[in-house]
């Protein structure tokens, strides 16, 4: 089992910045890709970045050159730094980790509880 604690997050204005940052304990080496969810009120959960071992990253479309994501694969965290935000990028960030071997899905993934981010125009 792998347990996900996600920090950081908080208000902001548009423009602004903020990080959020996730650790995994447990059995980590069961891993592999780490990232980041979000979710508001009036939307389904959405994928925001994701972060191989190896290094490898991938981006929403609406985060693209706004967000960057990286990884301590020793301090088994990840971290997401949000540059430029938008009011858009409100809503609750949930850190996650893909079992290896196994499908990565909503069901199958591991997940934080969450951390809110608000940012106000």
């Amino acid at each position: 089992q792998v347990e996900l604690v996600e920090s950081g997050g908080g208000l902001q204005r548009a423009g602004g910045s903020l990080s959020v940052t996730c650790t995994a304990s447990g059995r980590t080496v069961s891993i592999d890709a780490m990232g980041w969810y979000r979710q508001s009120p009036d939307k389904q959960r959405e994928f925001v970045a994701t972060v191989t071992r190896g290094g490898l990253a991938k981006y929403a479309d609406s985060v693209k050159g706004r967000f960057t994501i990286s990884r301590d694969n020793l301090k088994n965290t990840v971290n997401l730094q949000m540059n430029s935000l938008e009011p858009e990028d409100t809503g609750v960030y949930y850190c996650t980790a893909e079992r290896i071997g196994v499908q990565p899905s909503l069901v199958n993934n591991y997940w934080g509880q969450g951390t809110r981010v608000r940012v106000d125009s």
